[in-house]
């Protein structure tokens, strides 16, 4: 049987899959991931992203992740334990919008990489740019709006491109390099997205970007799947000779190169276009057709579903991408997911079983407590200055914070994704924290459907595996859909169904929360009256 490896770089971790996939014979036989801080401490991130004195800045190392890449193929070859002689195709997914900036020596560079030497040690020469800034950064709001002035505002922009400008997106983050070192964006021959660049250094060549995560940059036009002059132009002089190119989602866009091949005696396997780690979770948790929707608790918690058409959001706070599957995929991203968790377990001197027991304990609707989690700045809804904000919540309550927080997103998911027009019949969890049980049954109370909880939590590398696996199927001239792709590895192994008493509460409290929301944005009064109200078991309105 054949095998087929994904990656996904995040921001936090390197994580890779193995599938062996024969007829209807199909598992996992090898996953592992390294985590950015415990594994190469020697780069001094935290939480995968380089200390800045610029709170609104956020940056990390090519080199780190050209470390981790080579370390997992040591690891891969030494403990996999399975025949890579069988490796028939490689593909990845890692963190959109994030940007890598190579200099004219990496053309030449790429292809005569040392196999006896560190992967490492060979790429410093070839940056024109030391950090990456990654999607975490909110330092461009005075690019994004020059951005939009030149297109004729963040509407056009977004009917355009898919999304208005957004300071994380990669047009903002180039325009703002043009701005303040000219002469290093001179210098820089080509700008990849980071999954071009780690595809780039399995193939030894610059990569194409696929437009999955193209759609991430502010700078493709989303219905004709090019580069739009009129964006490239509203970012920055010559854009257009420094971007790779586009390739289809499926391309296989050249082999693991002779460095891969002698250092770690892997074959020369198809290696397919990496993609964003948002389009290929959609992938990897099934989301082939529409009518279901994802919700990913990871670094960032993100929901997601397949469109068949593009469609704008109005509050222009959401995104459309391409899917692998040749549509379009919807996305609403929140950037305070399990960081946000993370610092209320800390706060509170909780380890996860003792946060999930308080979760348990508490009851729905938090006796109206409530949350605003924006411990960094927000990019859904857009909050600049970070800072947690509470209405009627002692924040000496241990148990009412850990409840409020978990609320507080789930109610955010459902706030922010009406737009999709889609009615959910089922959601599917995945990433870290879809392993919490009692998490998940306050996302299926508050959405009011089933929740499925999805065997392997790692969707971005289980979907950039099935995507080596469809493009190395099409590259051989087979017709294979998407429901036969990734059939075997989406069935749920458990199923969470949402409570119908909370399902009451939390309609009650979805405009309690509403309330709120507007209040801490300056868009509306004080919501204590709601509160008191919800409180006491009055209707708020």
């Amino acid at each position: 049987m054949s095998l087929y490896l994904g990656f996904d770089s995040s921001t936090q971790s390197l994580t890779g899959i193995v599938l062996e996939i024969g007829g209807s014979e199909r598992r996992v036989v090898f996953q592992r991931s390294l985590n950015f801080d415990r594994d190469f401490p020697h780069y001094g991130t935290q939480s995968g992203v380089l200390p800045h004195a610029d709170p609104l800045v956020a940056t990390s190392s090519p080199l780190l992740w050209a470390e981790a890449l080579d370390r997992f193929m040591g690891i891969l070859a030494r403990d996999s334990k399975v025949d890579l002689s069988r490796l028939r195709a490689v593909s990845g997914a890692a963190q959109q919008h994030g940007s890598v900036y190579l200099n004219i020596a990496a053309a030449a560079g790429l292809g005569r990489l040392d196999p006896r030497q560190p992967l490492v040690a060979q790429l410093s020469g070839m940056l024109s740019r030391a950090e990456a800034p990654i999607w975490m950064d909110s330092s461009t709001t005075a690019q994004c709006a020059a951005i939009a002035s030149a297109v004729g505002g963040n509407d056009a922009l977004a009917r355009l491109t898919g999304s208005r400008a957004f300071e994380r997106f990669t047009g903002p983050q180039i325009r703002k390099y043009h701005e303040q070192d000219p002469s290093g964006y001179a210098a820089t021959e080509r700008i990849h997205l980071v999954s071009s660049f780690l595809a780039s250094l399995l193939i030894g060549a610059h990569a194409p970007i696929e437009p999955g995560d193209g759609a991430g940059m502010n700078l493709m036009d989303l219905a004709a799947g090019r580069w739009s002059g009129v964006a490239m132009r509203a970012t920055a002089a010559g854009l257009d000779r420094k971007l790779p190119e586009l390739a289809p989602s499926w391309s296989v866009i050249g082999r693991l190169s002779r460095f891969w091949v002698e250092r770690y005696g892997l074959p020369p396997a198809s290696v397919i276009a990496w993609s964003g780690d948002n389009p290929c979770s959609l992938i990897g948790v099934g989301l082939v057709t529409p009518g279901r929707i994802g919700i990913s608790l990871g670094t960032s918690d993100t929901l997601f579903g397949l469109l068949r058409a593009p469609r704008i959001d109005p509050a222009g706070a959401s995104h459309v991408f391409g899917a692998a599957t040749g549509d379009y995929m919807a996305l609403v991203c929140f950037k305070n997911g399990s960081l946000a968790r993370e610092r209320v377990r800390d706060a509170y001197g909780l380890e996860w079983h003792g946060f999930s027991r308080l979760l348990r304990d508490t009851p729905p609707g938090n006796r109206g407590a409530i949350m605003l989690p924006w411990f960094e700045p927000e990019v859904t809804p857009p909050v600049l200055e970070a800072g947690v904000r509470r209405y009627g919540l002692d924040a000496g309550d241990a148990a009412a914070n850990v409840r409020a927080v978990i609320e507080a997103q789930m109610l955010a998911t459902a706030r922010h994704a009406g737009w999709m027009g889609e009615r959910v019949v089922a959601i599917h969890a995945t990433g870290g924290a879809a392993q919490n049980r009692a998490i998940l049954q306050v996302m299926a109370d508050v959405h009011g459907a089933e929740v499925r909880q999805l065997a392997v939590a790692e969707s971005a590398a289980l979907g950039a595996a099935l995507r080596a696996f469809h493009g190395e199927q099409v590259a051989q001239g087979r017709e294979i859909g998407w429901e036969e792709v990734v059939a075997g590895f989406v069935e749920p192994v458990a199923r969470v169904r949402p409570d119908p008493s909370s399902v009451a509460v939390y309609a009650g409290l979805k405009p309690v929360y509403a309330a709120c929301e507007a209040h801490a944005l300056g868009r509306g009064p004080d919501p204590t009256p709601l509160v008191e109200a919800f409180r006491s078991g009055l209707d708020p309105d």
